[in-house]
């Protein structure tokens, strides 16, 4: 009697369970799954409970947990990925210049001339001209544009316009009596002001020598930031793109932006997460609240700190062992912050001890090298310590250099783009070999050095897409290397999207938090429209992205072209 009893109880007990169990708000089913999670690399179905993952395997594993209010997705076979996670990107920056004055696919002067006239027209008198992304190399001749092929179509009107690679200027003469430059000017350390023959300055501005003109042009409104943010929000849904690492430039204020992405979060409108590293120079900002790296919400985290040991190779200011091959008397320079490079050594041994996450743009292989002393004196001082130390960029390094990205745990934040678009040119500006270790995935992966996947928007494309046809195909945009530019750095699509998603994941301390599709997980995931594992990789820049997830929640659906707010 008391075991027929006991059963009862057992058996009743188990039904209530399972009648209260709840069921999924989320499923996604009949899907081809690349979860980037290597003890089940692959899956038909996905269950979201809430924000997080909470069943991965088969269509009939995963039907188990629908109920009547749970949401169907039916992929029909499309491949579903995690969500994508720029690990370099300028959001604000961007998302202001996508109403501003593009001239990246300006062929010629002539014509970068002429859209220039056209925004002047429609600028109202007292307001600056600026965005640009303009380029000369794909001008014939490839020379550096001067003040005079703008001046006489903006003769009021202070016009100051950003190289793509974001290290150079150019400002009409308006723009450069507003600011005080003149033949006289001295060039500021970690920078150069380009003259002509007889010693006044053209109005190219290189690294460094941008801040005088950039401190005399208004700074945008709280309005004008949250516009900003909105959009590259909504370009960001678009594309998949479901985290990111905001960047600090040099001029920006990241506390400013922090404090806009907070109101974004508490509306409900922001629909990708960030992480923001203000500049190393305010290190200290957040050390005096006892911040420390990765603080903060799933959506909106800081703890991380943002230097510059250099310029670019594009503006020929990033710094090298030796000179440029097209220019003996230059090896570029080091960045103002390096200047001294006490004052960086500072600044990291600070950071460092507060527990705050170093990044540091570098370049040229010089400066890559610098930075990795630098590294050295940290960890010697610092012992003991996880800290994820990142070089941003990375792109041209000493063969010596590779062991010691290893040795010292230094996470390599690239952006594969880079590589086609420099590789039309590069070989030109400093020689075959020091091009053979340019933008080097495959040989940092055989050295054991964590890869993180970005653009630097805006100073190349936000699309991941195009970021993985890249890293794959190395394929320039001249079309002169359809087998890859040095083709023997190429790396496999699966091993691309694990440096875009938990890749970039571990370089911001979320790689359990977020970055492959595993129960427990943040759902952010991405439905492509074609399979890019199966795919003629030429084929793969293509791809539309379908819909994109952010914490179970749909926030872009191709269908409807329709960006949605994590509120709805």
């Amino acid at each position: 009697m008391k075991f027929a009893v006991a059963l009862l109880s057992f058996v009743f007990a188990n039904n209530l369970l399972a009648q209260s169990k709840p069921s999924a708000d989320l499923i996604i089913t009949k899907a081809k799954i690349w979860t980037v999670n290597k003890s089940r690399p692959t899956a038909e179905a996905v269950a979201v409970l809430g924000d997080r993952i909470v069943a991965v395997g088969s269509v009939a594993d995963v039907e188990a947990l629908r109920g009547p209010s749970t949401k169907i997705i039916d992929a029909e076979g499309k491949l579903l990925l995690p969500g994508f996670n720029d690990a370099h990107v300028h959001f604000v920056t961007s998302g202001t210049r996508l109403d501003q004055i593009q001239l990246g696919d300006a062929t010629s002067v002539e014509e970068f001339t002429r859209r220039i006239a056209e925004r002047a027209k429609m600028t109202p008198k007292g307001e600056w001209i600026e965005g640009g992304d303009w380029d000369e190399t794909k001008w014939t001749p490839a020379n550096l544009p001067t003040k005079d092929v703008i001046d006489p179509v903006t003769p009021n009107t202070p016009v100051f316009l950003e190289h793509h690679d974001g290290h150079m200027a150019l400002a009409n003469s308006v723009a450069l009596r507003l600011a005080g430059v003149t033949a006289q000017t001295p060039d500021p350390p970690g920078g150069t002001i380009v003259r002509d023959a007889q010693g006044n300055p053209t109005g190219a501005l290189k690294d460094a020598a941008r801040n005088i003109v950039l401190k005399v042009i208004p700074l945008p409104s709280h309005d004008q930031r949250l516009q900003a943010m909105r959009r590259a929000l909504e370009r960001a849904a678009e594309l998949g793109v479901t985290s990111v690492q905001d960047m600090n430039d040099e001029n920006s204020d990241s506390f400013a932006d922090i404090r806009g992405y907070g109101e974004l979060l508490q509306s409900g409108e922001l629909s990708a997460r960030v992480y923001v590293a203000p500049a190393i120079s305010d290190w200290e900002r957040q050390e005096k609240v006892g911040i420390r790296h990765a603080f903060g919400s799933s959506y909106l985290r800081i703890g991380a700190t943002k230097g510059f040991a250099d310029g670019s190779l594009g503006s020929s200011t990033a710094y090298f062992f030796d000179p440029y091959t097209d220019d003996p008397n230059n090896s570029g320079l080091l960045g103002e912050q390096m200047h001294p490079l006490s004052q960086m050594r500072d600044w990291m041994l600070q950071a460092d001890a507060a527990g705050l996450q170093v990044c540091t743009h570098a370049i040229g292989d010089r400066a890559i090298s610098t930075v990795l002393d630098l590294y050295t004196d940290v960890v010697e001082a610092h012992r003991g310590m996880e800290r994820r130390f990142r070089i941003e960029h990375a792109q041209h390094m000493a063969a010596r250099d590779f062991a010691r990205f290893a040795q010292l745990s230094v996470i390599a934040s690239v952006q594969p783009y880079q590589a086609i678009d420099d590789g039309r040119w590069s070989e030109a500006r400093i020689g075959h070999d020091r091009a053979s270790r340019t933008y080097a995935f495959r040989t940092f992966l055989n050295h054991g050095v964590h890869l993180a996947f970005g653009t630097d928007w805006p100073y190349a494309p936000f699309d991941p897409v195009l970021t993985i046809y890249a890293a794959v195909t190395r394929a320039t945009l001249d079309g002169k290397n359809p087998n890859g530019w040095f083709p023997e750095q190429k790396l496999t699509v699966a091993e691309a999207v694990e440096a875009y998603t938990i890749g970039s994941a571990y370089a911001e301390f979320q790689e359990k938090d977020k970055g492959s599709i595993t129960p427990g997980k943040l759902a952010d995931m991405v439905l492509l429209s074609d399979d890019i594992f199966t795919m003629d990789p030429v084929k793969i820049r293509d791809v539309r992205v379908l819909k994109t997830i952010v914490g179970g929640r749909l926030v872009w659906d191709v269908d409807r072209k329709k960006h949605y707010s994590t509120a709805n």
